[in-house]
């Protein structure tokens, strides 16, 4: 005994401690960092928006600003998440992710030239199919695929389907550049996705 209270080495299973002290101690943490962590979630999880510029996925420029020139001329594409003004990535929302490819504006249908930015293109990154990634390249048929089941999209034609299961084209996004940059200009021109039937 210690000044007429009983010695506890073990706090968590002291009589000296209330039942409401240690569900305080274990729930103050969580209740505080709630707002603070739903604020943080909030900015990269909400959807694409106008005047979004994008973020390289993977390779040597991951998290940096997609300019045109990063682009290869005619494919192939590039994976990106799109960048709020503020710097924040929304990368914590899947149906962001766009492939962003590069071609002679000539080569671009007028529906398709006229969401591109001088001759870019971006489309929903999310197969129509079963929601798989469209993350690879086709050279011989200059078209994205997707890696699952092997659909294939015409990137110069609205992502039209070539081949495969999918049921329909990716979904769009309207371009602009700001001095370079890739910005949205108009959000996503249909469905991003499977769709639920």
């Amino acid at each position: 005994m210690e000044d007429g209270h009983m010695r506890c080495d073990d706090w968590l299973h002291c009589r000296c401690y209330k039942r409401r002290t240690i569900l305080g101690l274990a729930v103050a943490p969580l209740l505080l960092a709630g707002p603070l962590r739903a604020a943080e979630e909030g900015e990269a999880a909400k959807p694409l928006a106008p005047d979004d510029r994008f973020a390289f996925l993977t390779g040597p420029k991951k998290g940096q600003v997609v300019r045109a020139e990063d682009l290869a001329l005619g494919g192939p594409q590039v994976q990106a998440y799109p960048m709020a003004p503020d710097g924040t990535v929304r990368s914590d929302n899947r149906l962001n992710l766009v492939i962003l490819a590069r071609f002679d504006p000539a080569a671009l249908t007028d529906e398709t030239r006229a969401r591109a930015a001088d001759g870019v293109v971006a489309y929903s990154a999310i197969c129509t199919h079963q929601g798989c990634p469209v993350n690879m390249w086709s050279k011989e048929r200059n078209a994205f695929v997707c890696s699952c089941h092997a659909s294939i999209f015409d990137p110069r034609n609205a992502a039209e389907v070539i081949d495969g299961p999918a049921p329909r084209p990716l979904a769009a996004l309207g371009l602009k550049l700001k001095d370079g940059v890739v910005t949205v200009a108009s959000t996503f021109s249909g469905h991003v996705g499977v769709t639920q039937g």
